[in-house]
């Protein structure tokens, strides 16, 4: 594994996987194996769960870790080739990039899109820079298309959950207040898909997931028809992918509730990768209940990292002149 930006195999899932679990019962039994090691972490959007995880799993392995927020400890970066830099961006990308990789030893980087030009989202434009000029072993913290490190820990929460070989998993659109990216949800479908597991994905007409990612998945219009007898049920959010951005009317309550689980899946375990904006994306009956795992999701984004920041460590590294 020369990066962490995507799902790559089931073989090296599991690997990671069994690592993690490892990991949560004995975090400090690496403790040195990052030492004299350097991870630049890169922050150009906010970060809770990302972030804190980051720097826990870094210390578990005793791995310096410098976090950078591009947005306020920085210069603002240009990103276009051939730019006139007369405006507001005192730095280019080249020169951030190439000081960070003489700098570092690895880099981590969070970035999201902007909804707004769908080509050069999808492309992971942003995160691709940081990896061409820094020449660094990258780490996605979240990009514009894919968040693997919470694909990652979810995937290690569903299976020290599940109670079948082959969960019915469920990942429902749920409402929010703004246009939302779809990052977490094309991952999750991505990392679930790629493990050969069951996966339905239930939205309202108009927030169709990029085929990209859910090749293979049931696709369903009805949540309950969806949700019914499902193991696993993630809610998240996002925006319209084909009219990109955009937040087509819904007239449907998509707000998922407890009497419809009751009724239609009374084993389900309710996933979000938060955060949740309480009462509209979930209510607080669910969210606060015994089947919410979201802190366990939470928890598990320490020990996932700590696997593939591990894993990383662990490969051959060249010496740079």
């Amino acid at each position: 594994m020369k990066n962490f930006t995507r799902f790559e195999s089931k073989g090296l899932t599991e690997s990671l996987l069994k690592l993690a679990k490892i990991y949560k019962r004995e975090p400090w039994r690496d403790h040195e194996l990052g030492k004299g090691r350097r991870l630049g972490a890169v922050f150009l959007n906010p970060s809770l769960r990302t972030r804190n995880s980051l720097q826990i799993a870094a210390d578990h392995l005793g791995l310096s870790m410098q976090e950078m927020n591009m947005s306020r400890d920085s210069w603002a970066l240009e990103m276009s080739e051939g730019a006139i830099m007369n405006a507001d961006k005192a730095e280019h990308i080249r020169e951030a990039a190439g000081v960070m990789g003489a700098y570092f030893d690895f880099l981590a980087i969070r970035c999201f899109p902007n909804l707004v030009d769908k080509e050069a989202d999808q492309s992971d434009d942003v995160l691709k820079q940081f990896q061409k000029y820094s020449k660094l072993p990258t780490v996605s913290l979240e990009s514009a298309s894919r968040h693997p490190l919470q694909s990652l820990a979810d995937l290690m929460t569903i299976s020290e959950h599940s109670k079948k070989d082959q969960p019915k998993v469920v990942l429902t659109w749920a409402p929010h207040v703004k246009a939302i990216p779809h990052a977490v949800a094309h991952s999750f479908a991505e990392w679930t898909l790629g493990m050969d597991m069951d996966l339905t994905i239930t939205q309202p007409k108009g927030y169709e997931l990029s085929d990209e990612f859910t090749q293979g998945a049931k696709i369903s219009y009805n949540q309950e028809e969806a949700i019914a007898d499902a193991d696993f049920v993630y809610v998240k959010n996002w925006s319209a992918f084909q009219e990109y951005g955009h937040t087509p009317k819904v007239d449907e309550d998509w707000l998922l509730k407890e009497s419809q689980l009751q009724k239609l899946a009374p084993e389900a375990k309710i996933m979000h990768c938060l955060p949740v904006r309480r009462n509209v994306e979930l209510a607080d009956e669910l969210l606060d209940g015994d089947r919410s795992l979201v802190l366990h999701q939470a928890k598990n984004r320490i020990f996932t990292a700590q696997a593939v920041l591990a894993t990383l460590l662990k490969q051959p590294t060249s010496i740079k002149v």
